[in-house]
């Protein structure tokens, strides 16, 4: 009698036991299954890449409806792509895209933009991408007809670009009014507030097809090669936008996408 007694007692303990031990694995699993979800949800987090532009610069950036389009657009979310995130882009003005990415708004800036001297005191910059140009837009029948023609003309260029940098240097600060918009500079142009806009050659090409009225001269303003701006001091961010433009450089990926928007000539 006290064998049985004593067995029922061992096996009593014995299912106590893998029930204690049952409930602190189904406890210890819940526990792991929270971290396991707040880790994924941490990754979905890290693994968005924030594209500022200002999306009002065809070919490069600009919206069909509400999505975004362009040459810009597409390298980076192939470059997104290549790094295994999502791509966000944040439309803005030109002139706060430096801005944004410094304060950290902005993983990197995309929008048709130039190395220049000052721009390197506040970013660094990707490897080229693609090769720019800045046109001349004038009235029909103007008496502009070169560059040099400018002096002491009114001239209309889109704020914090090279256009506004470069007409700045070489014609005066007074004789340059600045817009927020490159399409508020071609409508000053044809309300006769400025004499001439300069712009990049292709939204050149662009607003002149979109407005009677408008040429363009034949004699390029400067030609310049377009990168992406990157906090400064972000090594690691850098050499891996590098390495995507690189191999999307190899594979004809860059070439297709500009191609698809700018015909050969």
């Amino acid at each position: 009698m006290k064998k049985i007694l004593a067995l029922i007692l061992v096996l009593a303990l014995s299912v106590f036991a893998f029930a204690a031990c049952s409930s602190d694995k189904d406890e210890n699993k819940g526990a792991q299954t929270e971290n396991e979800v707040e880790a994924v949800q941490d990754d979905k987090e890290t693994a968005t890449l924030k594209m500022a532009t200002n999306a009002a610069f065809p070919p490069y950036e600009y919206k069909e409806g509400e999505k975004f389009v362009g040459i810009d657009v597409e390298i980076a979310r192939e470059i997104a792509a290549e790094l295994g995130c999502e791509l966000e882009i944040i439309d803005m003005e030109f002139d706060s895209i430096i801005t944004s990415v410094n304060a950290g708004e902005a993983d990197f800036g995309m929008a048709g933009m130039t190395v220049t001297e000052d721009r390197l005191k506040e970013v660094d910059f990707s490897d080229s991408y693609a090769t720019g140009v800045q046109s001349i837009i004038v009235k029909s029948g103007s008496t502009i007809k070169t560059p040099d023609d400018l002096a002491g003309k009114k001239i209309g260029v889109q704020l914090g670009t090279t256009g506004d940098i470069y007409s700045c240097d070489d014609f005066g600060e007074e004789n340059v009014t600045k817009f927020s918009k490159g399409a508020d500079a071609v409508l000053a142009l044809k309300g006769g507030e400025v004499d001439a806009v300069i712009i990049d050659n292709e939204p050149a090409k662009a607003f002149v097809a979109a407005n009677t009225g408008l040429e363009i001269l034949g004699t390029d303003y400067a030609v310049e090669d377009y990168a992406i701006a990157i906090k400064k001091g972000n090594t690691e961010l850098l050499t891996k936008i590098n390495d995507a433009l690189e191999t999307l450089s190899e594979n004809g990926t860059i070439d297709t996408i500009i191609g698809k928007y700018i015909s050969a000539e």
